[in-house]
């Protein structure tokens, strides 16, 4: 991993091309935003994923959601495709 193809967002999330295929991760870890979201979105609470990610720090969680944020406030365009 070369410190080039790393980019760091809100300090907590990571993009690397060599770690879970390039999705976003927490801090370099192999646990991505969409799986820390998709317990949010099952109703887990934070204290349960930091339980079953001891890795993880409690600042995480809420970069996780400012990352999506993000994404969402992008405009999209919707292409009928055949």
């Amino acid at each position: 991993m070369t410190l080039e193809n790393v980019r760091y967002l809100y300090g907590r999330v990571s993009i690397d091309p060599d770690v879970c295929n390039g999705k976003p991760t927490i801090r370099g870890k192999r646990i991505t935003v969409h799986t820390i979201l998709d317990y949010l979105g099952a109703g887990e609470s934070v204290s349960e994923i930091l339980r079953q990610h001891p890795s993880l720090e409690a600042d995480d969680i809420p970069a996780c959601l400012a990352f999506a944020s993000r994404l969402m406030d992008q405009r999209y365009t919707l292409r009928k495709i055949a």
